[in-house]
């Protein structure tokens, strides 16, 4: 079942880097979403990768990640 992964950050800027670095690993830009003005990033986890987007929103020190199920 797919969810929402969600990593809350102390700065926009690290909200968007954290963003690009998703994207830059080859998450599909229409399932990955950076709010700058909450400074947080949302993800949609599916097909075994909610592993991999955990460690690289852990990667950029958020306050705090949750997950959803969808």
């Amino acid at each position: 079942m797919p969810k929402t992964l969600t990593g809350k950050y102390g700065s926009a800027a690290a909200a968007v880097n954290a963003h690009e670095d998703l994207v830059h690993t080859g998450l599909p830009s229409e399932k990955v979403f950076v709010d700058r003005d909450k400074a947080e990033v949302k993800a949609i986890a599916a097909d075994g990768n909610e592993r991999e987007i955990r460690e690289i929103l852990d990667r950029h020190q958020p306050s705090e990640i949750t997950e959803r199920d969808m």
